[in-house]
């Protein structure tokens, strides 16, 4: 069977971030202690990290490859990638300001479970099956998750509160910034792709590939929040 550039750029691409999802939300060390030692407002550092994170975070962009894979225009893809961007944001901010408490590894099983969810959801589209569940709002939904799971990990790290409400909203630019990066390419690279005739078959076997991401990274979590539990 001949793949077409784009469908083989894209399954390489998934079949890389298999063995690296379970790392998703994870802050490296080095950028861990970097903001551990800064104090009052640093705007661009936090900016920076920010977008690094969304270009790294292989979670939210196989969650957002699902999200823009059948969307025909721009106007839609814009609405759909706004509404995660919105609960992101929300939880991202208030999770860590309000210090919400939320056990990481199942708020990490349950963005490995938004990434199936997409997928299998797009499975059934083609063929004109419906789960009864709104769209929008489902994106929405999985937003706030993602948002928190990454609110999770910040906290971990005991951030300095001086500046703290700034360098969250400088973070969060940042990994929107990152976010129109990452889906600008992906954008491109489906709407190329479904020019293709052989699109329809193979966008089966790259859902396929997403939803196995999607339950790698749940099985990951909650095999470790299960040792945690034991421990």
């Amino acid at each position: 069977m001949r793949y077409s550039y784009p469908q083989r750029y894209f399954t390489a691409i998934v079949l890389f971030a298999l063995p690296c999802i379970a790392f998703a939300h994870n802050v490296d060390t080095s950028d861990a202690a970097f903001l551990q030692a800064q104090s009052g407002v640093v705007f661009w550092p936090y900016f920076y990290l920010g977008a690094k994170h969304m270009v790294t975070g292989l979670d939210h962009l196989l969650f957002l490859a699902g999200v823009v894979f059948f969307l025909r225009g721009l106007r839609d893809v814009a609405i759909y990638v706004s509404l995660f961007a919105l609960g992101h944001s929300l939880t991202l901010i208030l999770g860590v300001m309000l210090e919400l408490n939320a056990n990481p590894y199942l708020v990490d099983a349950i963005i490995g479970l938004s990434v199936v969810y997409k997928a299998l959801e797009n499975l059934a589209q083609q063929r004109n099956w419906h789960f009864g569940v709104d769209t929008r709002a489902a994106v929405f939904a999985f937003g706030l998750c993602h948002g928190l799971g990454l609110a999770t990990k910040l906290r971990q790290i005991t951030l300095p509160e001086d500046g703290l409400l700034t360098n969250l909203l400088a973070f969060n630019l940042g990994v929107e910034l990152g976010q129109l990066l990452a889906l600008s390419a992906i954008v491109l690279l489906v709407f190329v792709w479904r020019q293709r005739p052989r699109f329809a078959a193979q966008a089966t076997a790259a859902n396929w590939l997403i939803m196995t991401g999607g339950f790698l990274l749940m099985g990951i979590q909650l095999s470790a929040y299960w040792v945690a539990s034991s421990l």
